[in-house]
């Protein structure tokens, strides 16, 4: 196959990869089942939510093995470990055995939290190999399709599910299954990756886009109440199915477009002057301007190892940054399911699915216009910054919001939280490369984003506390005040971050205007 129909089929297998990669986000789903099945209090609930999220704190180890190991054993390592964790785990909800204690569960759901990371570095690194010049883009885009994960999931299981009690076990042996079969299937792709070009792009990033967009719209309208009744459980797999499917028709129709072009007779340019060269440029798919901006890419990067990274104020700023922005999103989001229980609301899935539909919009969006601007010659380090800034201020308003009891006020919350939550995962991806430079990338990463198991257990675990203080004898609590102070806790956090980004966004700002780039 060709070079570029190759690097577009890569990117539609990491595209795969990543929308069923996001076993964890199912959690909150069927966290209220599992919390009855086990017969658990909130606070060891809560435990099990922060040992998902702790699994990253050993994401190092994931970076380490794509430095030094093969993609492909990188890419299986991460799916048999998810495949041990989450498949013990429906074993002992099933029954089929019965000698599994709390601390086994925990220890398996810390396990299966810790494959995402290998399965994440892998697309990590690929994308940015056969994406060379355009790999902020791409990262980004194929990152967002993590955040339909939850949507994915929870259609299958309206598919297969016949019983209601049955539910969280069928999570779990999807979560189990499904990332293992696609990781066997896309290992040949990662098997021998290397560094591609950019020639003749655009036109199929702005299909892919079109493509993710409708994909979105799709989700978020099958996610709420009216689309749903009226399609069939297997009406919206196909559905889902279709939308995955389509980005194929990329690599397709490169492949039939070089069978043409290979077809035709070449023009072979012998002149040497200045007018021909550019022809040859455009024949090529390079257009002028884009060596200033791959120059500019280049320059502004600066390789940094993971032990001078910790050193760096900028490194601190940001870690925090990403703390108290979309580690809390994402802490919301594991504590959906009791917080709309509490409340009495009955559609947790729906709420589930509206969150991840959203999520995908959210870290679609930045990707999207990082494309379009980076044809220009708009600085692209410190935006990054100021755009964090301004996703986290209408996050603390929406956590406020929640403070009301109508159920509007919880979607509407739930909709601005996974986009915000979202967006800044994606522009956290770039950020981190921009920062500390792509050469380590494997490891600075994994170690930014160490932050979400800490986040997890603060303000997870204060979450626990005030819901088992406010409820009654049997571990339940339903009304307002089970999460009031939670609310105003999390958006006062969420408003502290706010300055935080601001003072990162002015310290990359005076930096790199000192470095003469054009802010």
């Amino acid at each position: 196959m060709s070079s570029n129909a190759l690097q577009w089929l890569t990117l539609v297998v990491i595209i795969w990869l990543q929308s069923v990669n996001g076993t964890n986000t199912t959690f909150p789903a069927y966290s209220p089942q599992l919390k009855e099945l086990l017969s658990m209090s909130q606070v060891k609930l809560n435990n099990l939510s922060f040992a998902s999220d702790a699994g990253k704190l050993f994401g190092f180890f994931s970076g380490m093995g794509a430095l030094y190991l093969p993609l492909w054993l990188v890419l299986l390592i991460g799916s048999t470990l998810g495949f041990v964790g989450y498949g013990l785990q429906y074993l002992f909800i099933t029954h089929q055995i019965s000698s599994l204690s709390y601390a086994h569960i925990f220890l398996l759901t810390v396990l299966a939290g810790n494959s995402i990371c290998w399965i994440n570095t892998v697309c990590y690194v690929v994308i940015i190999q056969i994406f060379p010049s355009d790999h902020q883009v791409s990262v980004g885009l194929t990152t967002s399709y993590q955040g339909i994960s939850a949507k994915l999931y929870t259609v299958l299981v309206d598919a297969l599910l016949f019983s209601p009690d049955k539910r969280a076990g069928t999570y779990l042996l999807l979560n189990s299954i499904l990332p293992l079969v696609v990781c066997v299937m896309a290992a040949p792709f990662v098997r021998d990756v290397k560094a591609g070009t950019s020639k003749n792009m655009k036109a199929g990033f702005i299909v892919m886009f079109s493509i993710a967009i409708a994909t979105g719209i799709y989700a978020v309208i099958s996610s709420l109440g009216s689309l749903p009744s009226r399609l069939p459980p297997l009406g919206n797999v196909i559905g889902i199915s279709v939308f995955l499917l389509a980005p194929l028709a990329i690599p397709i129709a490169e492949k039939i477009r070089e069978v043409l072009l290979n077809g035709e007779i070449k023009k072979v340019y012998m002149e040497k002057n200045v007018g021909d060269d550019r022809v040859e440029r455009i024949e090529s798919g390079i257009e002028e301007g884009d060596d200033h901006r791959r120059e500019n890419e280049v320059n502004v990067k600066e390789e940094i190892g993971v032990m001078s990274m910790l050193k760096r104020v900028d490194f601190w700023l940001y870690f925090f940054v990403y703390f108290s922005g979309a580690t809390l999103g994402l802490v919301y989001s594991n504590n959906l399911g009791q917080i709309a229980e509490s409340r009495g609301f009955s559609g947790t899935s729906s709420l589930v699915s509206l969150s991840s539909s959203f999520g995908f919009f959210g870290r679609l969006m930045p990707s999207l216009l990082d494309y379009f601007l980076s044809r220009t010659r708009y600085n692209l380090i410190s935006r990054p910054a100021a755009c964090i800034a301004a996703l986290m201020a209408p996050m603390a308003g929406a956590f406020f919001l929640l403070l009301n009891t109508t159920s509007i006020s919880l979607y509407i919350s739930t909709a601005i939280i996974g986009v915000c939550t979202g967006a800044i995962t994606s522009i956290s991806v770039s950020t981190t490369t921009e920062l500390f430079g792509p050469r380590n990338f494997s490891v600075n990463h994994n170690v930014v984003v160490a932050n979400i198991p800490i986040g997890s257990f603060v303000f997870g675990y204060s979450a626990a506390l005030i819901y088992h203080r406010e409820g009654d004898g049997d571990g339940k609590c339903m009304g307002m005040q089970c999460y009031r102070n939670t609310f105003i806790f999390w958006g006062s956090v969420c408003l502290f971050g706010t300055f935080l980004a601001l003072v990162l966004y002015a310290r990359l700002r005076k930096f790199y205007s000192h470095r003469q780039i054009n802010l």
